[in-house]
């Protein structure tokens, strides 16, 4: 039995409507037992909550729901509220909510969450849920690499002030969040209201919770994009592009080609998520991976309605497909001979 607390993290530009949406999560009953992270730039408004206790940098609102400051290192963070909650100085928590700020890379806390044996010991990242303001997404994206780099790295994407946002930009905005990352989940939202179960009820990091459909995994809409984005149109040498083959790969080749891929291009690798088909396995394989860490790969139950075949995606910096799928037939045909 999995004992450890799913850890969603918020993330979006400045302005992407984060404080909105986490002020509206904090409301609902579904938040009790839930630790909110807010870092030291955060502005949520829970002065307005009544609040039952507080100690030091944490605050218990009425709905049980517990919010803190980050005023040093999120390890730190993560390990106190734990502590603290096992020595009884604080209550119960089930999940951890965690906050960016606007100007953050999300890849190094993302690292910090899959990688650190304390952090892994007692905690499992669940989703990354990134804010998108409609209005200035596409200038945002253009001119900021953080931006692009939070829109990379969701699984959920939350589509903010569609309502002030004319329906081109929109569409525009769009098609540039399925080019950037066609695996994530787009979603409209108004002043931040949504049910807390489209959030809490992910758990894109973690494959064995629960039976997956195949191409909601790579996102349905993922062949008409990242097939075709090799070069892309934003600025900051960000890809997308997809690697697929028709026949059953052997796995120790594909294992010794990742493991390449993460130990030379690692830091530039922002996200991997591919289905494969296995040789000698009638099943579907999942993988996924941020940067230097990859999760081990996950037997799903069956194909379902897809066809078998390998399809792996890649978004990350100055990363060039031929290189990627070169490499890959290099270890096959090595092996075929």
């Amino acid at each position: 039995m999995d004992n450890k607390r799913p850890v969603f993290v918020i993330t979006g530009f400045l302005g992407s409507g984060k404080t909105t949406l986490l002020n509206q999560l904090v409301n609902h009953a579904e938040m009790k037992d839930t630790a909110v992270i807010i870092n030291e730039f955060g502005e949520v408004g829970i002065d307005h909550l009544l609040i039952e206790s507080s100690f030091e940098d944490a605050v218990l609102l009425k709905n049980g729901c517990l919010c803190c400051t980050i005023r040093g290192d999120l390890l730190d963070t993560l390990e106190t509220l734990a502590s603290r909650q096992e020595q009884g100085d604080i209550p119960s928590f089930s999940r951890v909510v965690i906050e960016t700020t606007g100007l953050a890379d999300p890849a190094p806390i993302l690292q910090t969450l899959m990688q650190d044996p304390v952090i892994t010991a007692r905690y499992r990242l669940s989703s990354i849920v990134t804010t998108i303001d409609t209005v200035n997404g596409s200038a945002q994206l253009r001119d900021n690499p953080e931006a692009v780099k939070q829109a990379a790295i969701a699984d959920l994407l939350l589509l903010n002030k569609t309502d002030i946002a004319d329906e081109q930009s929109v569409t525009n905005l769009t098609s540039e969040l399925n080019a950037l990352n066609p695996t994530s989940e787009k979603r409209i939202v108004l002043n931040g209201e949504i049910d807390s179960t489209a959030i809490f009820g992910r758990q894109d990091f973690n494959l064995q919770s629960k039976q997956i459909n195949v191409e909601d995994w790579l996102g349905r809409n993922f062949e008409n994009h990242a097939h075709n984005h090799d070069s892309n149109r934003h600025d900051h040498e960000i890809s997308t592009f997809c690697i697929s083959k028709n026949t059953p790969l052997p796995w120790p080749q594909v294992k010794q080609w990742l493991q390449a891929i993460i130990s030379l291009r690692g830091q530039d690798v922002l996200r991997v998520k591919g289905i494969i088909e296995l040789e000698g396995l009638a099943q579907p394989v999942a993988i996924h991976g941020v940067q230097h860490t990859f999760h081990d790969p996950v037997i799903l139950k069956d194909w379902q309605n897809s066809k078998p075949r390998s399809n792996i995606i890649f978004i990350g910096r100055n990363l060039i497909k031929a290189e990627f799928e070169a490499a890959l037939d290099h270890l096959l045909t090595k092996q075929a001979a």
